[in-house]
């Protein structure tokens, strides 16, 4: 079988490609990943700046779950470390480790008057107890409580896991997630950044016999009766086209669309995919200090803050991360609104003044580089709860990634969801492995 000739190719080297490249190839199927920058892991890559290790997405790992299992699975190295407790939460000048204590402890110690939204909470526990899709999170904990820091907590929360407001979240996602998933979830960081578990994944890849090729962008895909036959990839200026039995795309429903064209898909399908491509947004402070300035071994949210979600401290567990005798850090923030348009200077100015206000020292801080990732780079394809299918009308293409995530879902796990849901599929299917 010739470099051009392959049985499955994937478009996009991020979570959900990966994973699904992965997959393919430890069942046999001889995989093709072309990704255009010249690194992996997409929206949850890390590049390097001075000697610091900058995350460009994703920074937290989850451990325990899918992400770690698919990894023992595939026999790929998982190199993530615990942060213990994985999340402080700031409440009245005090940062709370609500771990053991769950719902009840991170609420009492926010209002005195919470019995109401906790049994808002354990009501969504149950079946029946949800609430219909339009209901926003800020609106649904406005009918119990008009307590600023409980709306900080829980508009801070939707920004974490989501990227995206409470006011822009349905409640429905919100407590779908935290109530029947997993509230307070174990997570770590990588040392090499975010970058280094898809590094592993890439030599999953190359063991079983597929490729990756960097710098690579598929300028079209290939479609003869209904099915894609190939791709048109251009690398180094110069233009070739391969073959594939089945296509997997990690680049978002509505950028797949331009690959192949509209005119291949029913009309209903492009209309849903147009008026479901949602992104959000989110601003992102890199900055690292001669003297630490969080206590947090892993994550420090807030309950008083304008714009500010969380700051993430890497070097506490990583401290290879960075250059020694510095500690690195992030502040991540998502603007009002985080769907849409919104005036990136003075949302950048809020998530800064939040960093001045809540860490002690960020004013001698190095500020590294400050990222406002929206519109085609966003931090999340579609608004958990309004995703697209992962399956498309043409036989052999699917989607996977953040716009195609499953009900009330999100950050990485999500991604790693819908490649093991696409993979199934395709080997259920028996297309598209060869014989050799």
């Amino acid at each position: 079988m010739s470099e051009n000739t392959w049985d499955a190719l994937v478009v996009g080297a991020g979570a959900g490609g990966l994973c699904a490249a992965a997959r393919l190839s430890h069942h046999g199927y001889r995989t093709l990943v072309v990704e255009r920058l010249d690194r992996v892991g997409g929206r949850a890559s890390t590049t390097e700046l001075d000697g610091f290790q900058i995350n460009t997405g994703a920074v937290v790992v989850e451990l325990g779950g899918l992400t770690e299992q698919t990894f023992e699975e595939l026999g790929a190295k998982f190199e993530v470390r615990p942060a213990d407790p994985p999340i402080l939460y700031r409440i009245n000048g005090r940062d709370v480790d609500v771990t053991s204590g769950g719902w009840g402890l991170l609420i009492s110690q926010l209002t005195r008057q919470g019995a109401k939204l906790l049994t808002g909470v354990g009501a969504a526990r149950v079946d029946g107890g949800l609430l219909d899709r339009e209901l926003s999170t800020a609106d649904w904990v406005r009918r119990y409580t008009r307590n600023d820091a409980v709306q900080g907590i829980f508009r801070n929360m939707c920004g974490s896991v989501f990227a995206v407001g409470s006011e822009e979240l349905p409640a429905r996602v919100f407590l779908t997630y935290f109530t029947r998933k997993s509230a307070f979830k174990k997570f770590g960081f990588c040392p090499e950044g975010t970058i280094g578990i898809w590094k592993a994944l890439v030599e999953v890849v190359e063991r079983n016999g597929g490729e990756v090729r960097l710098g690579s962008e598929v300028r079209q895909l290939l479609v003869e009766d209904d099915r894609v036959t190939g791709a048109r990839i251009r690398r180094d200026g110069e233009t070739s086209d391969v073959s594939c039995a089945v296509a997997i795309s990690d680049i978002g429903p509505s950028a797949t669309l331009d690959l192949v064209g509209p005119g291949h898909f029913p009309s209903e399908y492009v209309g849903s995919v147009l008026q479901r491509d949602l992104p959000c947004a989110m601003i992102s402070v890199n900055f690292a200090s001669r003297e630490p300035l969080i206590d947090a071994p892993g994550l420090l949210s807030f309950a008083r803050t304008r714009r500010l979600c969380y700051v993430a401290n890497f070097t506490a567990t990583c401290p290879e991360m960075a250059p020694e005798g510095w500690h690195l850090y992030v502040g991540a923030g998502v603007p009002k609104p985080s769907v849409g348009d919104f005036d990136s200077e003075a949302e950048t100015a809020l998530v800064l003044q939040d960093l001045r206000e809540e860490i002690p020292g960020f004013d001698r801080a190095r500020i590294l580089s400050i990222a406002v990732t929206r519109d085609d780079w966003p931090p999340q394809r579609a608004v958990a709860g309004y995703d697209l299918p992962h399956d498309t009308p043409i036989a052999n293409l699917w989607n996977v990634g953040d716009a195609v995530k499953e009900y009330a879902n999100g950050g990485i796990t999500a991604c790693v969801e819908t490649a093991k849901i696409v993979v199934d599929e395709i080997i259920a299917s028996g297309v598209g492995r060869s014989e050799t």
